[in-house]
């Protein structure tokens, strides 16, 4: 139980003595209505705060009775400024017998991890080269150019349609990844720049919103393939993922869809439609359900511009499918990057382990080369992207052998594939659970 001062929302470090809390309290207040969190030993209260935090109230709450520092380190660029925020929501500290870790996490792992970053700060791996992300704006829109031209110069007939929706195919493809950048806050120095760049590309140049993508993808970060805390993972009963659900699903008689078909079915309704149905709806309706203006008229400049560019070819109508194609063909392209590294992997309920185990249990690498660095978008090395979300992909493959150093030290499995592997291992994983699935469902 707690001892001493006060133990409501908006105490101060000024507060003396202050209050001391032992996990076992610090644990019990892990409710949508009642959310403590644990940074550097200090305890803080979030409950009404949360809903006023940047990066979304869920992405906080899913720390809540938990130790939250390496999370916090990680997402935060500014940790001064960021703590000024927090001194309102001190309520006390951690016991003096305490350990720093909840539920016998390991401390040498989260040592050794934090030593790590330091060295990996040391070797300015968080520096950006500012070159490099020109470059990549430079090629999105040179393909947005080239793809005009194409249909401008060679008319509009099935040829150069089909060429130019893979042209612009390819350029929502890397603008998606380049605004991942800066979403993650790995290219410049200040937040808000990286905010009003991340709202240009993922907004004139992509059509969708940087606030929906902010607060489904830092849950993604920060409970990776944890179900109920990672978005990524809510399949809406569509698919059965890893060993645990689908074994749930099949004791429970759960039939939405018959899931021992569903590495075939993955086919028809996965990347074909995931961006063109699903996310298209899905960031229309948040930016209007929160109002959200400003990202709203970023994703109108969009269309705008789109459909003043391709109407005068193929009017409005044709102007609306030949939009829909393109989507549908960078929706494979999405599905099929963003799934090798995470849908194979452990998915479960919440484990409650180190950041580092964590990430390393959720994600895996492909292995490098000029050609799958740009086709993923760096997020080959999803292991380091996952460890460290701020630096800036161009020097993830310089901390990896740190990495590679520390899971050996350690016993952890660092997993590495080539691409074509990689593909291939999502459908074998989808069969897998869809074959637990039938198993419970026809004898548990």
């Amino acid at each position: 139980m707690g001892k001493g001062g006060n133990q409501g929302e908006g105490a101060t470090e000024r507060e003396a003595p202050m209050a001391t809390f032992s996990w076992e309290e610090i644990q019990k207040h892990n409710q949508r209505t009642d959310k403590w969190l644990v940074i550097d030993r200090k305890v803080y209260n979030i409950t009404k705060w949360s809903s006023r935090h940047p990066g979304g109230h869920r992405v906080i709450g899913h720390y809540a009775g938990e130790d939250a520092t390496d999370a916090f380190r990680a997402f935060h660029t500014n940790l001064d400024f960021v703590r000024k925020f927090m001194k309102p929501l001190l309520i006390g500290e951690l016991a003096p017998e305490e350990p720093s870790q909840d539920r016998g996490k390991n401390s040498q792992i989260i040592e050794d991890f934090r030593a790590l970053k330091k060295t990996a700060e040391d070797m300015n791996l968080f520096k950006t080269n500012h070159l490099f992300f020109l470059l990549l704006l430079a090629h999105i829109i040179a393909m947005e150019s080239i793809a005009w031209f194409t249909i401008f110069y060679f008319g509009n007939g099935w040829i150069p349609t089909v060429i130019t929706a893979f042209v612009l195919a390819t350029s929502q493809a890397q603008a998606g990844w380049l605004q991942h950048d800066y979403g993650h806050l790995s290219v410049y120095k200040k937040s808000t720049w990286n905010h009003i760049v991340h709202k240009f590309i993922i907004g004139h140049l992509k059509g969708a919103s940087a606030n929906w993508w902010n607060h489904r993808h830092f849950q993604h970060h920060a409970k990776p393939n944890i179900f109920h805390k990672d978005p990524d993972v809510n399949m809406l009963h569509v698919f059965v993922l890893g060993k645990w659900q689908p074994i749930e699903y099949g004791k429970k008689k759960l039939k939405y869809l018959p899931y021992n078909r569903q590495h075939e079915y993955f086919f028809l309704i996965g990347p074909p439609l995931l961006i063109p149905m699903y996310f298209q709806y899905q960031i229309i309706m948040t930016m209007i359900v929160r109002k959200d203006w400003v990202d709203l008229a970023w994703a109108i400049s969009y269309y705008t511009r789109f459909f003043i560019t391709y109407i005068p070819f193929y009017g409005v109508l044709g102007a609306l499918l030949f939009l829909n194609f393109i989507r549908f063909v960078e929706s494979h392209w999405f599905v099929w990057v963003t799934q090798m590294n995470h849908i194979v992997m452990e998915i479960d309920r919440e484990p409650y382990r180190d950041w580092f185990s964590s990430q390393l249990a959720a994600t895996c690498n492909v292995k490098q080369s000029f050609f799958n660095d740009w086709f993923s978008g760096h997020l080959n090395f999803q292991i380091e992207h996952h460890l460290f979300p701020t630096m800036p992909r161009h020097n993830l493959h310089k901390v990896a052998p740190l990495v590679k150093s520390l899971c050996a030290k350690h016993g952890i499995e660092y997993q590495e594939k080539p691409l074509l592997r990689a593909l291939r291992d999502i459908i074998r994983s989808l069969k897998n659970s869809g074959e637990l699935w039938l198993d419970a469902y026809l004898h548990k």
